[in-house]
């Protein structure tokens, strides 16, 4: 990214915080279970859960910047290809994770049996997508994705090995075309995708850890063989509203037709939950409007 579109970049993420308001806690960055919670997971799943890869990135300094606000932090910086790209279906997208000497980092921790994840949204949270890119050797990370003109941001959630610890940058990406921005739809506990209703059961209180049990059910009969994905029988991530403050979640707990998981809000205000899941053999996503209270 050329100088003078990084400090561009650098400039609206700073607006975004300063405008943002948001206190301490869990929306730090990309949370785990606690440890009791993962070992109720490892054994529900197979899979253990690493329980401190959240708690990590906050307290390697997310406490002073919400997640995914900004293009550089802990030494680290998300540094695009290309800051503006075309409308399509599949468009190429290419980035490297710099490290605190400026040369790409090659050497990733498996979290969640992906050495990176990444987030692609619209600013007004159309057009969600949740990828796993390609490393080269040289550090560049590549994905196809699909574009509707408008104002983008790019969400990498990964850790060093160096480093040690979570991090998670963000960065803006301007899709050419004329664009019409998508009110947020309004607070429901459903959604539908694909012939699944998926229902997400649990208020969001700022400042405290509240359980949210996510059922899935076809045609009015519950799904109760959601199958692993990452690990896990779903994954949720969380945007607020406005400023798209990041938290991924994993789940608490998983039986039968109920997935559990542990949020913790420090603010209130409109968010939007992405239930990512997999049955059939096929990943889906179902999309919720939350708003949590203070």
């Amino acid at each position: 990214m050329r100088t003078a579109t990084r400090l561009t970049a650098t400039a609206l993420g700073l607006a975004a915080v300063l405008g943002a308001g948001w206190g301490t806690g869990a929306l730090v960055g990309p949370i785990g279970p606690a440890p009791a919670a993962a070992q109720e997971h490892a054994t529900d799943t197979g899979h253990a859960t690493d329980a401190g890869h959240g708690e990590e990135s906050a307290a390697a300094g997310g406490h002073d910047l919400p997640a995914g606000l900004a293009v550089s932090a802990e030494g680290h910086t998300l540094d695009l290809a290309d800051d503006a790209l075309p409308a399509g279906d599949a468009v190429p997208l290419s980035f490297r994770l710099l490290g605190p000497d400026g040369t790409p980092v090659t050497a990733y921790d498996t979290v969640h049996e992906q050495d990176l994840h990444l987030v692609v949204v619209r600013r007004d949270l159309t057009g969600y997508q949740h990828l796993h890119p390609v490393l080269a050797p040289d550090g560049t990370w590549t994905t196809t994705v699909a574009l509707a003109p408008g104002s983008w941001r790019v969400l990498a959630d990964a850790t060093p090995t160096a480093h040690g610890s979570g991090i998670v940058l963000g960065a803006d990406l301007a899709v050419g075309g004329a664009a019409e921005p998508v009110p947020l739809p309004p607070p429901s506990p459903t959604a539908e995708v694909d012939g699944y209703t998926v229902t997400v059961d649990g208020d969001l209180v700022a400042g405290q850890e509240s359980e949210v049990v996510v059922t899935v059910a076809r045609d009015g009969v519950p799904v109760t063989d959601l199958q692993p994905y990452l690990g896990a029988r779903g994954h949720l991530v969380a945007l607020r509203a406005g400023d798209l403050g990041y938290l991924h979640v994993h789940p608490t707990a998983a039986t039968g037709g109920e997935v559990r998981f542990a949020v913790e809000v420090p603010a209130a205000g409109d968010h939007r939950l992405f239930f990512d899941f997999r049955h059939g053999d096929v990943v889906r996503t179902a999309a919720v409007t939350v708003r949590s209270t203070s």
